[in-house]
C-alpha cells in the first residue's frame, strides 16, 4: 500500500472511531449504536458478513445486530450460540471454523476467513464479541485485528454503559413502583422544601395531583393544623437545612372530609461533600392511635362517671337506713329499698354491658339461637318500661302474619331493652313511641320510632361506635356510657343482620334492625 493510500486509509480510520465515539455520546440506543460500530469495523477490513453477540444473563450468547447477514443465517447461528459462553474456550480455531462453516453454508456465500475479538471493559467478564467473515485466501493482518481491538473496545463501552442505563432505568422503575405504591404518602423535596415529586397515597391525602404539586412549598401541599413536634413544612420560609431526622405531628383537614392525624418523618440526604440534596418527607396516618387514646381517656371518664353515681346513691341511702339514731318510718324505707334496687339494676346493667361490649370486641359474643316471636318479646319489654314513664304513650304495630325470626331470645330482649330505653331518653318532652315489625323479602324488620329530639344529620354515621353519646343539651344531664347501640350493632351483625337509622332533628328517631326469618 502506497504511502497515500495508508494515509486516506489511516485517516478514514480515524473518522471512523470519531463517529463511533460521537455516537456513545449521542441518544443512539444500544442496537443503533453496535450497527454504528460493526458497519464501521466491516467496512475498514473489507468484511462482506458479521455480527455482535452479547452475553446474556444466563451467561451464553445472542446475536445483537448483523452487517450483511440474511435472515436465515441468524436463525441457523441462535441455537449455535445459545450454547455457548463467552468465558469458555470459544475463540479458538475450531469453534471459528465451525461457525465459518455455518454462516457460509447458509448466507450462499463463499467464506473463508473469520476473526473474531471478545468485548471486555476494564479486564471485566467478557460482554460479548465482534465476528467478522470475508471471502477470499487473504487472512485478517495485524493491522487489521489491531483496528478491530479499537472497535470492540468502543463496543464494549457502549454495552457496559447500555447496560448501566437499563439498570439505572431498572432500578428507578422499581423505585417509582415502590413509591406509588406505598400505603404511606411520601413527598420529596429539594434543598429549599419546594416539592420535586408526591406519591399516590399522598395525592389522594391532600386532595392535590402530582402535577399540581410540583415545584410549591412543601408547607402549601401539606398545611398541617393542630401540630406537635418538629416540622419543616410549618410555613412558606425555609428552616434550616435539616441534620438530623424530624419528627411531627399534625392533622390533615379538607371540606367535606373526615379529619386524619398525621406522622410525618422528616429525612435528610447528603451528597458526599455533606450538601443537602433532598428531603424525604413520610406521612403516616396514625389517626387510629389518636382515637384509641381518646377511646380510652372516654371510657375512663364515661365508666367513673357513670360508676359513681349509683354507687353513691347506694351507699347513701344504705348508710341512713344503717344509722342507730335514725327510725325511719315503713314508706321511706320501702322507698330507700326501691332506690337502692333501681341503682343496683342500673350498676349491673352497666357491668353486663361493659361485659358484653368486651365480649364482642374480643370476637367471643355466643349465640343460642332458635325460633323467636318478636311480637311477644317487644311487648314484654314494653310493659316494663311503661312503669317507668307517665310521659310516654306505647303502641305496638305487629301484624298478626308476623313470621318468627332465627335468633336468641335474650339477646333480641336486649335490643328492645336499648332501643326503648333511648327513645324514652331522648323524648323528654314525652310523647308516642312506636314498636313495630314488618316482613321484609326473607327477613324481618323490627323497629322503635319516637317523637324526640332527632339526631342530627352529621352525627348519624358514629352513634353506633364505643361511647358514642349524641353532642347535646341532654347528653349531661342523661344517663348512659354509649354502649347501648354499640351493642344494639353488634348483636344484629352477629344475627346476620343489620341495623340502621332515619332521623330529623326536632321531629323524631327510628331505629331499624333487620334479623334473619326463620324456616
Amino acid at each position: 500500500m502506497s504511502l497515500s493510500l495508508y494515509s486516506t486509509y489511516r485517516q478514514r480510520q480515524l473518522e471512523a472511531l470519531l463517529e463511533i465515539s460521537r455516537a456513545l455520546t449521542s441518544r443512539l440506543d444500544l442496537p443503533s449504536l453496535l450497527r454504528t460500530i460493526l458497519g464501521y469495523a466491516a467496512e475498514m477490513v473489507r468484511a462482506e458478513v458479521g455480527y455482535i453477540a452479547l452475553t446474556m444473563p444466563t451467561g451464553n450468547l445472542r446475536m445483537a445486530t448483523g452487517y450483511g447477514l440474511p435472515s436465515n443465517v441468524f436463525n441457523a447461528l441462535a441455537p449455535y450460540l445459545a450454547q455457548k459462553s463467552p468465558e469458555q474456550d470459544f475463540w479458538n480455531e475450531a469453534e471459528l471454523r465451525r461457525q465459518l462453516g455455518i454462516v457460509s453454508e447458509t448466507s450462499g456465500r463463499v467464506l473463508e476467513q473469520v476473526v473474531a475479538l471478545p468485548l471486555v471493559v476494564e479486564e471485566e467478564r467478557i460482554l460479548g464479541g465482534i465476528f467478522l467473515f470475508r471471502a477470499g485466501s487473504s487472512g485478517f493482518s495485524a493491522g487489521d485485528r489491531s483496528l478491530l481491538r479499537d472497535f470492540a473496545d468502543q463496543a464494549g463501552i457502549a454495552v457496559r454503559n447500555a447496560r448501566l442505563v437499563e439498570q439505572l432505568r431498572e432500578e428507578k422503575a422499581r423505585v417509582e413502583t415502590i413509591l406509588q405504591h406505598s400505603p404511606n404518602g411520601v413527598m420529596i423535596l429539594d434543598p429549599f422544601l419546594r416539592v420535586i415529586i408526591i406519591n399516590r397515597a399522598l395525592s389522594e391525602l391532600v386532595g392535590l395531583s402530582e402535577t399540581a404539586a410540583r415545584g410549591l412549598p412543601c408547607s402549601q401541599v401539606l398545611p398541617l393544623q393542630n401540630t406537635t413536634g418538629d416540622h419543616l413544612c410549618l410555613n412558606d420560609v425555609a428552616p434550616p437545612a435539616p441534620t438530623s431526622i424530624w419528627y411531627g405531628e399534625g392533622d390533615v383537614v379538607r371540606p367535606g372530609q373526615k379529619r386524619v392525624t398525621v406522622g410525618v418523618t422528616y429525612s435528610p440526604l447528603f451528597d458526599r461533600n455533606g450538601n443537602l440534596l433532598n428531603v424525604i418527607a413520610t406521612l403516616t396516618d396514625i389517626t387510629r392511635y389518636r382515637e384509641a387514646e381518646e377511646l380510652k381517656s372516654t371510657f375512663i371518664s364515661v365508666i367513673s362517671h357513670e360508676l359513681k353515681t349509683p354507687v353513691s346513691l347506694i351507699k347513701g341511702y344504705a348508710s341512713t337506713l344503717a344509722r342507730e339514731d335514725a327510725h325511719p318510718d315503713e314508706t321511706t324505707v320501702r322507698e330507700s329499698a326501691a332506690i337502692i334496687e333501681e341503682e343496683s339494676n342500673r350498676l349491673n346493667d352497666l357491668i353486663n354491658n361493659l361485659l358484653d361490649a368486651s365480649r364482642i370486641q374480643a370476637g367471643a359474643l355466643k349465640l343460642d339461637l332458635g325460633d323467636v316471636a318478636l311480637a311477644r318479646v317487644a311487648q314484654v319489654a314494653v310493659e316494663r318500661f311503661q312503669t317507668q314513664t307517665d310521659s310516654h304513650r306505647f303502641q305496638l304495630d305487629f301484624p298478626p302474619d308476623l313470621p318468627l325470626v332465627h335468633g336468641e331470645e335474650r339477646r333480641i330482649r336486649q335490643i328492645y331493652d336499648n332501643l326503648i330505653g333511648n327513645a324514652i331518653k331522648y323524648s323528654p318532652a314525652g310523647g308516642a313511641i312506636t314498636v313495630g315489625a314488618r316482613r321484609d323479602d326473607g327477613r324481618v324488620v323490627t323497629y322503635v320510632s319516637d317523637t324526640g329530639i332527632g339526631i342530627p344529620r352529621d352525627e348519624q354515621a358514629s352513634i353506633f361506635e364505643r361511647f358514642y353519646r349524641v353532642d347535646s343539651s341532654l347528653r349531661r344531664s342523661t344517663q348512659g356510657a354509649g354502649l347501648g347501640l354499640y351493642l344494639v350493632k353488634a348483636i344484629a351483625e352477629a344475627h346476620g343482620g343489620e341495623v340502621w337509622v332515619e332521623s330529623e332533628t326536632g321531629k323524631g328517631t327510628t331505629f331499624y334492625v333487620a334479623l334473619p326469618q326463620a324456616h
